[in-house]
């Protein structure tokens, strides 16, 4: 994971402080690839058809992912209609597929309101160990899922076939880490090239009305 650090609580204060001053400052000021975003070699075609696409490649092993979660849904309920949130469950190794089908299985059974952030805070505030397919299954059973429905739909070819889409996916966007924001297919943004949480969200702002200008000629 590509952003790092533990701060003293002092410290954090002021860093985070900072990061918000920041955030407002690249809500005005221009961006530029190659520093605050990098460009995706080539653009990957979207999923979202005339909507701009707003893809953020996750894993829930990720602590930075789990951080950004809070932030990220408050941001969504405030994108424009003409722009769709999507996410993608990155995957590096293969001991990463079952989360990803833990996530395709979540949105394949409607499941992803109710457990996706439960997932997470199981992981990092609970840290509770996953160390097999029978500990997920598990922990769903204890949310009152049926296990053999969600084991039979976790071992479905089409989860299958999404996890291994997204492994390819998190190649062909040329992720090194997470949480990685792509938008429309182009543009790629970390919060360490960024700068913060706050700054990565200022930034995919900006490039969201890049891409509606591509898109529009205006």
């Amino acid at each position: 994971m590509r952003f790092t650090g533990f701060f003293p609580t002092a410290s954090f204060r002021f860093l985070l402080a900072a990061a918000f001053s920041l955030a407002g400052f690249l809500a005005h000021a221009d961006i530029q690839a190659g520093k605050e975003y990098e460009l995706v070699s080539p653009p990957e075609a979207v999923e979202t058809g005339k909507k701009i696409e707003v893809l953020e490649i996750f894993s829930y092993l990720c602590p930075h992912c789990y951080h950004l979660e809070p932030d990220i849904n408050k941001w969504e309920k405030q994108l424009p209609k003409d722009v769709e949130f999507r996410r993608l469950p990155g995957i590096f190794r293969d001991s990463w597929i079952p989360f990803a089908k833990m996530f395709y299985t979540f949105e394949a059974m409607g499941l992803t309101d109710r457990l996706h952030g439960e997932f997470f805070n199981a992981i990092h505030a609970q840290h509770a160990r996953f160390d097999d397919d029978n500990a997920l299954f598990d922990w769903v059973e204890k949310r009152g899922i049926n296990r053999k429905s969600f084991a039979s739909t976790f071992y479905s070819f089409a989860i299958q076939s999404k996890a291994m889409r997204a492994k390819q996916l998190t190649k062909a966007y040329g992720i090194t880490g997470v949480p990685a924001i792509i938008v429309d297919g182009k543009y790629r943004a970390y919060v360490s090239t960024t700068g913060g949480q706050a700054a990565l969200l200022a930034t995919v702002d900006q490039l969201i009305k890049q891409a509606r200008r591509e898109r529009t000629g205006k």
